[in-house]
């Protein structure tokens, strides 16, 4: 969910209960948006700079009924806002041409299940990633109405989570995923 100046704010939880968290959700009458399989590709620069030191990445994404091309920017692990421009696109093979014309790589290949809730003006995206247990991801308008979220939620705000989903499985869950090349329910490596 990004505002007017392309922020995105988010937050996780680490390894729920899903089976409690839908019924809670369904509780506070959050639209059900279903189930799907998300395929990525993300892409660094060459030299890596962008995925060590900026916190950047271009990423293609694959839904079940869309594609879209997005550029991340997290100025610092610790924020809750990060920048984010998203856009559909219709061909991921002639994405994946421009971007690697323009000096982009073609970093790692990655999948993850997401079951998609919607709050009021919140969005509830229930992950589950290969070799990871499940957590959650909260999107809204602020800090303030995240952690309104979070407590109606039943979850306390001294166990939130900042950091990006790349930082968190390496640094939390101990996979180099930084430096594989396939982080697929198939295949790690």
């Amino acid at each position: 969910m990004q505002n007017n100046d392309n922020k995105e704010i988010e937050c996780r939880f680490l390894e729920i209960d899903k089976e409690a968290l839908v019924k809670r959700l369904c509780e506070l009458g959050a639209e059900d948006l279903g189930e799907d399989f998300l395929e990525e590709i993300i892409f660094y620069d060459k030299e890596l700079t962008w995925m060590y030191k900026k916190r950047t990445m271009v990423r293609i994404r694959k839904t079940k009924e869309e594609i879209f091309l997005t550029y991340k920017n997290k100025a610092n692990e610790a924020d809750i806002a990060s920048d984010e421009i998203e856009f559909e696109i219709k061909n991921i093979e002639k994405a994946t041409q421009f971007l690697e014309k323009i000096g982009l790589v073609a970093y790692r290949k990655q999948e993850k299940r997401r079951h998609k809730f919607s709050l009021k003006n919140y969005i509830i995206d229930i992950d589950t990633w290969p070799s990871v247990p499940t957590y959650v991801e909260l999107e809204g308008t602020s800090e303030e109405s995240l952690k309104k979220l979070a407590s109606q939620l039943g979850f306390d705000w001294e166990n939130v989570v900042l950091e990006s989903p790349r930082f968190i499985i390496e640094e939390r869950y101990g996979i180099p995923v930084s430096k594989l090349k396939y982080f697929t329910f198939d295949k790690i490596e």
